[in-house]
């Protein structure tokens, strides 16, 4: 990435500025990792979970609203797909795209990667991320 270093006139600190934006799939990790509920869909298709309305029973704080948003980025971001069958009352399905397959590798070596962690800087790293959740603005 092409990045550039240079002192601020005012402050006279190093600041990095982005002469590039992030790559397309650094974007859609930068939209999942936004994104609060995307791998806990991702787990529930994994189970089997596929329905919405099973998917907001098997999450207590998953709303129909938040989740309906989380299941339209990723059919945007093509790593679900929807199928829809022509029943009475209509049911709707959500699967990943060979895509999405292909983006649970990625997921599978990052769990990988958490299990490698040594416990004594994992504690710490979780001690941080929690510390951070409790800042409000």
């Amino acid at each position: 990435m092409g990045t550039k270093r240079f002192k601020s006139p005012v402050t006279n600190e190093k600041k990095i500025s982005c002469l590039t934006p992030p790559s397309r799939a650094g974007s859609v990790l930068e939209t999942i990792l936004g994104c609060k509920w995307s791998l806990t869909v991702y787990a529930l298709i994994e189970a089997g979970v596929n329905r919405p309305g099973a998917m907001e029973r098997s999450v207590a704080g998953l709303s129909a609203k938040v989740l309906g948003a989380c299941l339209r980025r990723n059919l945007e971001l093509g790593i679900l797909e929807r199928q829809s069958f022509p029943e009475i009352p209509p049911r709707v399905e959500y699967a990943f795209t060979a895509f999405g397959r292909h983006f649970g590798t990625l997921l599978a070596a990052v769990r990988a990667l958490e299990d490698a962690w040594p416990e004594e800087t994992r504690g710490r790293a979780a001690k941080r991320v929690s510390r951070a959740k409790r800042v409000t603005y």
